[in-house]
């Protein structure tokens, strides 16, 4: 039974859970959610005591981190609706910021326990749909502008997302060859291309993490 890492908390204690929680989330993000809970500690600057005080187990760590940062992407993905002058505009802006992305994309993705955490958490579930709502959102939004092309779904751009998330090993050129691969990629999905896609548009249902 993994711990609701939302439990009410006093100031000094709220500090040390926030501080844990960053330091995860870089490390998720450089080294997977499988790497040792004093990595953790360590990059947190607690003691492994407080760690384990906070979070008893890899798993309730695991939970607390994924729901921060898909409530972060829920965030952003309001804010590129809100602000953008057009649906268009919104879902390039969430393409170019989509490293700030690969977290949830390792988490739901990449790790199978991490997987079999958020598949029975009622929270995550809720941001991802909310993610997938707006996306699918703005998605008919443009191709209603006439700006994206109609034989693709919200489906398809979170997997184009993903994708330009893998790692490169590539060391000095890999941010070059993500901003030319994003390019081509946002390129691909303008209402001008010309070349038909097979089967049919993937739909944020069809991500659903089972």
């Amino acid at each position: 039974m993994v711990a609701d890492p939302d439990t009410p908390l006093r100031a000094d204690a709220r500090r040390n859970r926030d501080q844990i929680i960053a330091a995860a989330k870089q490390v998720f993000l450089d080294q997977g959610p499988d790497v040792p809970m004093e990595v953790i500690a360590r990059r947190a600057g607690v003691g492994v005591g407080t760690l384990y005080r906070r979070f008893p187990d890899r798993e309730s760590l695991i939970l607390a981190v994924s729901r921060r940062n898909f409530e972060e992407v829920v965030t952003e993905a309001r804010a590129a609706a809100a602000e953008e002058p057009t649906a268009w505009a919104a879902i390039v802006r969430l393409l170019q910021r989509s490293r700030g992305l690969k977290l949830s994309v390792q988490l739901a993705v990449l790790s199978p326990l991490a997987r079999a955490i958020l598949r029975d958490d009622e929270t995550t579930q809720e941001f991802r749909a909310e993610i997938m709502l707006i996306l699918d959102e703005l998605v008919r939004g443009a191709q209603a502008e006439g700006s994206m092309r109609r034989d693709v779904g919200a489906g398809d751009v979170a997997v184009l997302c993903s994708l330009l998330l893998m790692d490169l090993p590539l060391e000095d050129l890999s941010d070059l060859v993500l901003d030319r691969a994003l390019a081509v990629m946002i390129d691909g999905l303008r209402a001008t291309s010309q070349s038909p896609l097979p089967g049919r548009p993937i739909t944020g249902e069809d991500l659903r993490i089972r």
